[in-house]
């Protein structure tokens, strides 16, 4: 065999070979990281929930001393019925609430899940649509949620909406 022929051989199998190493190393990722964005069920539960015009089906997502904090506004509700009164509070408020999933994480416990949050204050000139990102704490077995802290920016809120950054709700 000549050189050039042996050298073309050795670059050949050294190309197969990485090839494999390539692939097998891929195919490990992809199988590792496909549960990583799959969206749970509690995900797409959640979802409707807030999407829906019943205030308890999303406090029944959580666990029996379960929170939910809405950072944006700066509060925190404690047990299922203060999570669905909130429900109930942002229903009253905003036309249309609407969460639209675009993004799942799961490590451990904690889903991180990113999506738009969109509606229509009422009694504001323009609907809203924002960037939030909700981190769901899980209980132990992953079927309720534990925590739930939702992250967006109220200030867009309010600038989309044609408010003044001063705004405040009305009290009912």
């Amino acid at each position: 065999m000549t050189s050039r022929a042996l050298r073309t051989l050795t670059v050949l199998t050294a190309a197969a070979a990485l090839c494999v190493t390539t692939s097998t190393a891929y195919a490990a990722y992809a199988a590792q990281d496909t549960g990583r964005r799959a969206s749970p069920r509690i995900v797409t539960d959640w979802a409707r929930a807030w999407n829906g015009t019943e205030p308890q089906a999303l406090g029944a997502l959580f666990t029996a001393d379960g929170t939910y904090t809405d950072e944006a506004v700066g509060i925190t509700f404690h047990g299922r019925e203060e999570i669905a009164g909130w429900k109930a509070r942002a229903d009253a408020l905003i036309d249309n609430v609407h969460v639209t999933v675009r993004a799942t994480r799961l490590d451990g416990d904690r889903i991180t899940v990113r999506s738009v949050y969109s509606g229509h204050l009422k009694g504001a000139p323009k609907p809203f649509a924002v960037p939030m990102t909700t981190l769901l704490d899980l209980d132990e077995n992953h079927c309720r949620i534990a925590s739930d802290q939702d992250h967006y920016s109220l200030a867009t809120v309010l600038t989309q909406s044609g408010l003044p950054a001063d705004w405040t709700p009305p009290t009912t």
